[in-house]
């Protein structure tokens, strides 16, 4: 059993993750982008100037029991002037602005929800993804989703402050677990909070990037299994291991050495299943804190 651990990333990869880590971890905590500036997020976010509150929703829906609170978190309205907004992020928006705290008013969503672990934001404010690409500069999450193959990413305001909770939390985890998904616009875009990524570069406990299935069009168009990781490198985050799908056996150049390859996909091909990540990210951890090597 793993002691604490961490994930970072954004929405549908990191609740993976997150799904996968409350089966193996006795203490776990998501640290997710807010960088998204589309659908009921995005209207949220331009209305109310709050930070984009999907991918939080999505990953406290991942850590928390089944049933009618998770599903109403979940609900999405389709007539009306709500629209295309899901409950969860109305929840979430009026919780903080009654708490007056952003932390503080999800971990009262997650008590509410009964959520077995917390979710943290990457950054306190919200902020704007700036990529460079195949098409020049491009700005806002959405945009840049759409624009083409991605070569690098980043943040405006560049110097956001994180949250003290989500440093912490890095430097006690045993495991703190990256991605899978978007590798730019969700997984880079939590890396590029500077707090983030200088809390990784000092972890006492190993960091282990959860690689995805296959390129993202048009984002990684192309990438290969060592383009992923070529990506975070170059970006100042250098995983300690690499768990890839075994599908994606002799991908890996010059990260060879930091490869464990695992079949992490169950019924659908297209999709890490939780219950494949969970057995192998404690194989993972079990590995790297004894010094064994496969």
């Amino acid at each position: 059993m793993i002691s604490a651990a961490v994930a970072i990333g954004g929405g549908h990869g990191t609740s993976v993750t997150l799904r996968a880590l409350r089966q193996v971890a006795r203490e776990v905590t998501g640290i997710v982008s807010v960088a998204d500036d589309g659908g009921s997020s995005g209207r949220l976010r331009e209305l109310l100037g709050v930070v984009a509150f999907g991918d939080i929703r999505k990953c406290l829906v991942a850590l928390s029991p089944e049933g009618p609170g998770a599903d109403a978190f979940s609900h999405r309205y389709l007539t009306g002037e709500l629209e295309g907004h899901v409950l969860g992020n109305l929840m979430l928006a009026g919780l903080v602005d009654a708490s007056g705290d952003l932390v503080e008013g999800l971990a009262t969503a997650g008590q509410m929800l009964g959520a077995a672990g917390r979710v943290l934001p990457a950054s306190l404010v919200p902020v704007t993804l700036v990529a460079e690409g195949s098409t020049g500069t491009v700005e806002g999450q959405v945009a840049v989703s759409a624009a083409g193959p991605v070569h690098s990413i980043g943040i405006q305001p560049a110097d956001v402050a994180a949250p003290v909770q989500a440093v912490d939390a890095i430097g006690a985890a045993e495991i703190v677990a990256i991605g899978p998904g978007s590798l730019f616009t969700s997984v880079l875009a939590a890396l590029a909070v500077p707090a983030i990524r200088e809390a990784l570069g000092r972890a006492r406990g190993r960091v282990v990037f959860v690689a995805n299935l296959r390129p993202q069009l048009p984002e990684t168009e192309g990438f290969t299994l060592e383009d992923q990781v070529a990506a975070l490198e170059a970006h100042g985050v250098l995983p300690d291991a690499v768990l890839a799908d075994a599908a994606l056996r002799g991908q890996a150049g010059r990260y060879e050495d930091r490869v464990r390859l695992a079949q992490l996909t169950g019924q659908n091909p297209f999709v890490h299943d939780p219950a494949a990540l969970a057995l192998a990210l404690e194989k993972v951890a079990d590995e790297l804190s004894s010094g064994r090597t496969t």
